[in-house]
């Protein structure tokens, strides 16, 4: 009786396989992803507030954290979040906090504001075998088509709110 009421039910929400390889089940992933989002949030403090890659972790991570706060589910989360199984966001999360350790060694938003960029400019013939992407030119009927619109531009057309014509500009 028991197993039945409330064994089996349990028994259906644990994941067997995630379905990719390589990647396995992580049987505690909600308590995994909760620790991960909250180091992201700990660790992107280092960068600078007005830093656009610091909105926007902050932003993302807050939000999945939130969900995984308010959701008990696995199955849950991941249709709340949208963004693939939660294996993949433990992935994702851990890349993140790898990425944010390398922008700080890094520092991109050290550059100061008198700094100037070098550009070399290479005059070298492009050899003939090299695809140089240049559209080639529009039909005939191209600009006879953009003509007699631009001519039908100054014509009276009713407007759709209105019964008195309004000139179309």
């Amino acid at each position: 009786m028991f197993l039945r009421a409330i064994g089996l039910p349990l028994l259906a929400k644990v994941k067997q396989t995630t379905g990719i390889v390589g990647l396995d089940v992580v049987p505690n992933a909600r308590a995994v992803l909760i620790d991960l989002y909250s180091k992201t949030l700990k660790e992107i403090q280092v960068v600078p507030e007005d830093e656009g890659y610091r909105k926007a972790v902050e932003s993302f991570t807050r939000h999945r954290l939130k969900v995984c706060q308010e959701e008990e589910d696995w199955e849950a989360i991941e249709k709340r979040l949208g963004c693939g199984q939660v294996e993949e966001l433990i992935e994702e999360a851990q890349d993140e906090l790898t990425l944010i350790a390398k922008m700080i060694e890094w520092d991109p938003w050290g550059v100061p504001d008198d700094y100037e960029c070098e550009v070399i400019e290479n005059d070298a013939p492009i050899p003939k075998h090299v695809p140089q992407h240049r559209p080639g030119p529009l039909p005939e009927e191209f600009y006879k088509t953009f003509q007699a619109l631009n001519s039908e531009s100054k014509t009276e057309i009713p407007a759709a709110s209105s019964t008195e014509p309004q000139l179309k500009e």
